[in-house]
């Protein structure tokens, strides 16, 4: 009688979504609580009875997801926080893999970061020499293709503590190789289980970038990562970072890294998550030139939407302070600069980044997104003042 009455749909849906699970059919009940979060993402009831229905059919990341967002309702009795909690902390325990692939093709209008100067000029002996940059000085446009990969292994040691794996890929290839852009980063170490809320995690990393045919930097080194669960869906993590990088285009940009990351993150309206990220690190490389010290804040915000979507916002700025002037002015190096600068390079850097997804739409299980991305680097010398605007259309999966 009800299926009947149009303003009932909610109710009609989530009655045999619930009769679903109770018979074992979990695919009927998933879909038809997604449908009803669709349009309703604040009904707390349907997100906990999905949360139950993946977790039991061991999509552990999706129920997790979805547990977490319940857990922001102001509402909930106490008993049931205790039981999203449990359910958290069994998800946790039980969390072996993720694994996750996007295919995507990226109009950009500065492959290679390079700078709208056509010529710079440097000092030599008070002199002022114009220099006209080549192709991989200048902003160059181009339609590239681009694969992203990103997993995570966890394998039981002891008692609650476990070896975390992580890898992550990014391949961008271009029409002229010479663009072409590669970095690939495997970290691995124990994970440990310090209280149902908080992880705290020690790998030794190794990191690859390829540019072109060379190996722009290689490195090796250690992070750590301090992460808490508070109430309400908030959480708040610190990470610290050390690696040494070597460069095969030059000694000069080889030395130590050192970064700071302290970040915090709250569900808001239901079904969206804000963040706050600050980062600090110092660059201590081989030359004065290149060594730098740096600070910034990511802000962003992103969730789910109404009919099936799924979407972000993102933005940042930083600035870097380098520890000395180019000795050489641009003469056997890329450091060309306009006028050629007595002074330490000084650059302030801005981005900002719009996403959106359909989640409701898949090609072989492969769900469309689109993203924009803005950035802007602005520095006293000319060759590093660039902006670059990139567009991207792609297909992810997860496993």
């Amino acid at each position: 009688a009800l299926a009947n009455q149009p303003q009932y749909t909610l109710q009609v849906d989530f009655m045999n979504g619930y009769i679903a699970v109770e018979n074992g059919d979990y695919k009927t009940a998933i879909r038809l609580f997604r449908k009803i979060l669709l349009n309703h993402p604040k009904e707390t009831r349907v997100r906990l009875e999905l949360a139950r229905a993946l977790l039991i059919t061991g999509h552990d990341a999706a129920a997790e997801h979805h547990f977490r967002l319940a857990a922001q309702d102001k509402n909930l009795p106490p008993d049931v926080v205790a039981t999203i909690q449990s359910s958290r902390s069994l998800l946790r325990d039980r969390r072996t893999w993720s694994f996750s692939v996007d295919f995507g093709i990226v109009p950009d209008t500065n492959i290679n970061n390079g700078t709208t100067a056509q010529t710079v000029d440097f000092n030599l002996g008070g002199l002022i020499i114009p220099l006209t940059l080549g192709n991989t000085q200048r902003q160059q446009t181009g339609i590239g293709e681009n694969v992203v990969t990103s997993g995570t292994l966890r394998l039981k040691l002891a008692g609650s503590t476990k070896l975390l794996i992580e890898e992550d890929t990014d391949f961008t290839r271009y029409p002229n190789p010479t663009f072409n852009d590669f970095t690939a980063q495997l970290a691995a170490g124990p994970e440990f289980q310090l209280s149902p809320r908080t992880t705290l995690n020690v790998e030794a990393l190794a990191n690859e970038h390829l540019y072109g045919s060379i190996s722009a930097g290689t490195a090796g080194g250690i992070r750590s990562t301090w992460q808490h669960d508070l109430n309400q869906g908030a959480r708040m993590g610190i990470t610290i970072d050390a690696r040494h990088t070597s460069s095969g285009f030059s000694t000069i940009y080889s030395g130590w890294q050192f970064a700071g990351y302290a970040s915090y993150e709250r569900v808001v309206m239901h079904s969206l998550v804000a963040s706050v990220q600050f980062y600090g690190r110092r660059d201590l490389l081989n030359s004065a030139s290149y060594a730098s010290t740096s600070e910034g804040v990511n802000l962003g915000l992103g969730g789910e939407l109404p009919h099936g979507f799924n979407a972000g916002i993102s933005a940042g700025a930083s600035h870097a302070g380098y520890d000395g002037a180019d000795p050489t002015c641009g003469l056997g190096s890329s450091a060309y600069a306009q006028y050629c600068p007595q002074s330490a390079r000084n650059d302030w850097a801005y981005y900002a980044r719009a996403y959106v997804g359909l989640r409701t739409i898949h090609v072989a299980g492969f769900s469309p997104s689109f993203s924009v991305t803005w950035n802007r680097n602005v520095s006293n010398y000319a060759l590093y003042d660039l902006s670059r605007f990139r567009v991207r259309f792609g297909l992810m999966k997860y496993f």
